[in-house]
C-alpha cells in the first residue's frame, strides 16, 4: 500500500510545472497516477468523474491505433505523446478499479514486473533459451501452466465456498481429463526448452475480439508452434491458388451485376462512372457462401505475411496509407481542372491513377 501522506507531499511539491529538481521516473509516475485521482476525486473533473469502463474502452482502441500510426510514420516527436495517452488508459481503469475495491495501479505493476520474471526464466533463472524461437515456445507454455495455476487456484477457493460439501467436481479439472495422461506440469528437466503438458488448448488466450487480422496471425502462429504448418512458401502460393479458384467456381453462379451508388452512374450503365463504386447484388443464401471464401483467402494471406515474418496489420496500413496519397493526388489533378472523380472517365480515372504511381517512384 502506498504511503498517502508522502503521496499527499510529493503531489503538492509536484503541484506546480517549476520543479527545482530533476524527478526521478518513479516520482513522474507517481505524479500521474495521483493527478488521475485527484481527477476522479470530489470537486475533480466532471468528464472524467462520470466515465466507467464500458465508456473508456473506444478511448483505449482509438489511442493504440494512434502509438501505431506514429510509429508507422516514424514520428519519434509525437510518439511520447501518443504512449502517454496509451499509460493514462491503464490509470483511468485502474484507478475507477480502486475506487470499487477491486485492485490498484500497485496490483498491475506487480503483475507485470512477476510475469516479466516468470516468462523469462532462460534470464531470471536456470532455464536455457539460446534462439528467440526457443524464448516463445518456453513462453507460450509458461502461460498455459500460469492459466492452469490460475484456474486451479479458482476451483479451490469456489471449493472453500460450499457448505455441506455440495460441490461434486473431480479435482482432475484443473489438470485435464484423467484419462489423457497428462499432468498440466510444465517440464524443465533439460534446461533447453520449456515442455507444455498443459490440456488445454494452445489456442486459448487469443481473444477472440482483437481485430481479425491479428487473431488470424495469432492463431495460425500458435497452431506453426505445434509443426502446423506450410513447409515452404511455395505449398502458400498453391494454397492461394486453390482458395481462388473454390472463390471463383462459386461466383460463376452468382449474378455479376452492380448496384450503382447514390449519384452515381455505374460504368457500362449509361454515362461515365466510378468501377467498383456499386456493389453486386448478392442472393441471401450465397453471401455466407462467398463470405467463407472471401476468409478463406484473407486467412492464406495472412499465413503469408506470417511465414515471411511481415505484420499483416502494419502491411495493409501501409497499402491504405499508399492508395490515400495516390487517390488524393488524383483528386487534386481533377480540381485543378474544376471536376471531381464522379465526373471523370474510368479510362482518365485509370490514367491518372498510373501518373500517381509514378509521381512516387525516386528518380
Amino acid at each position: 500500500m502506498r504511503d498517502t501522506r508522502s503521496q499527499s507531499a510529493l503531489l503538492a511539491e509536484l503541484g506546480s510545472f517549476t520543479v527545482r529538481r530533476m524527478l526521478t521516473t518513479g516520482e513522474r509516475f507517481e505524479r500521474a497516477v495521483e493527478i488521475m485521482a485527484r481527477l476522479r476525486a470530489p470537486g475533480g473533473c466532471p468528464w472524467d468523474r462520470e466515465q466507467t469502463f464500458d465508456t473508456i474502452k473506444p478511448y483505449t482502441l482509438e489511442e493504440t491505433y494512434e502509438v501505431l500510426e506514429a510509429i508507422d510514420n516514424r514520428d519519434w516527436p509525437e510518439l511520447p505523446g501518443e504512449l502517454g495517452d496509451l499509460l493514462l488508459q491503464v490509470l483511468f481503469y485502474s484507478q475507477m478499479a480502486s475506487e470499487e475495491g477491486r485492485f490498484s495501479v500497485d496490483d498491475v505493476l506487480d503483475r507485470l514486473t512477476q510475469k516479466l520474471v516468470d516468462r523469462h526464466p532462460h534470464v531470471f533463472g536456470d532455464v536455457k533459451a539460446e534462439t528467440p524461437a526457443e524464448v516463445l515456445r518456453n513462453w507460450e507454455a509458461l502461460k498455459a501452466l500460469e492459466k492452469e495455476k490460475e484456474k486451479k487456484k479458482r476451483l479451490a477457493s469456489e471449493d472453500a465456498r460450499q457448505v455441506d460439501g455440495a460441490d461434486t467436481r473431480p479435482s482432475e479439472a484443473w489438470t485435464g481429463h484423467p484419462a489423457s495422461g497428462r499432468s498440466g506440469k510444465v517440464d524443465l528437466t533439460d534446461g533447453a526448452e520449456v515442455v507444455d503438458q498443459a490440456a488445454e488448448s494452445i489456442l486459448a488466450g487469443v481473444s477472440s475480439k482483437m481485430p481479425a487480422l491479428m487473431e488470424a496471425y495469432k492463431i495460425s502462429s500458435r497452431a506453426a508452434h505445434v509443426g502446423f504448418d506450410w513447409t515452404e512458401i511455395e505449398g502458400l502460393f498453391d494454397k492461394l491458388a486453390e482458395e481462388t479458384a473454390e472463390l471463383r467456381e462459386e461466383l460463376k453462379s452468382v449474378p455479376l451485376e452492380r448496384a450503382p451508388s447514390a449519384g452515381v452512374a455505374v460504368a457500362g450503365i449509361g454515362g461515365s462512372g466510378i468501377a467498383g463504386s456499386g456493389r453486386l447484388q448478392v442472393p441471401p443464401e450465397m453471401r455466407e457462401r462467398l463470405e467463407d471464401e472471401v476468409g478463406d483467402l484473407f486467412f492464406v494471406l495472412v499465413n503469408v505475411a506470417r511465414f515471411l515474418s511481415l505484420d499483416p496489420e502494419s502491411a495493409l496500413r501501409k497499402t491504405n496509407r499508399k492508395f490515400r496519397r495516390r487517390f488524393q493526388w488524383m483528386e487534386e489533378r481533377l480540381r485543378d481542372s474544376g471536376r471531381t472523380p464522379q465526373q471523370a472517365s474510368m479510362d482518365e480515372l485509370e490514367s491518372l491513377w498510373q501518373e500517381a504511381k509514378q509521381q512516387e517512384k525516386p528518380a
